[in-house]
């Protein structure tokens, strides 16, 4: 799975696969407990491969960061999330020693290591692109460009509609007769 299929939504804990779309809202299923639910168009949704960590020179995506987590632990679980601050900091530390300190904060960090943890406990850490092989230098084209054109049928031309000249509405007045 790449990380451009899983996605963090805001407000809530943890990382989450789309599984279909309703009529007005996403339908996704959480990587821990398999559960689903909606996420509706006011939640801000992010893909993990959007994300990337401040650092002083440039920004590193989210990706590399996983990548030097797993050399670190050698593919295997990292530092628990739920550990002190220091802990943490300095364990973010020693994987990503050029981290902005002052834009990066305790939070973010606990997220990238609760995330780490969360895919590599599903087996979702092969983020290794695949080489194209040999021989697939041609750009694949849809299904729908592939196909022979379809003939055309002649359509006709509907009238543009007519515009609804309604006379304006009268205001009513109520008039003072006589004597009451």
């Amino acid at each position: 799975m790449k990380l451009s299929e899983i996605i963090a939504v805001s407000g809530m804990s943890g990382l989450y696969k789309t599984v279909a779309q309703a009529k007005n809202s996403v339908i996704v299923e959480s990587l821990e407990d398999k559960k689903r639910m909606p996420v509706y168009a006011t939640q801000k949704v992010h893909t993990l491969e959007a994300i990337s960590v401040y650092c002083q020179d440039k920004d590193v995506p989210l990706a590399d960061v996983f990548k030097k987590i797993a050399e670190k632990e050698n593919k295997g679980p990292a530092i628990d999330h739920k550990s002190s601050d220091a802990d943490l900091l300095t364990y973010f530390g020693e994987v990503l020693p050029d981290f902005d300190k002052e834009r990066v904060h305790n939070s973010d960090v606990r997220k990238i290591v609760m995330w780490y943890n969360i895919l590599q406990k599903n087996n979702l850490l092969d983020m290794e692109e695949e080489p194209a092989a040999e021989g697939e230098d041609k750009v694949a084209l849809p299904a729908s460009e592939n196909a022979p054109p379809k003939p055309q049928k002649h359509q006709q031309k509907q009238a543009a509609p007519k515009p609804r000249n309604a006379p304006p509405a009268q205001k009513q007045t109520l008039r003072k007769t006589g004597t009451a």
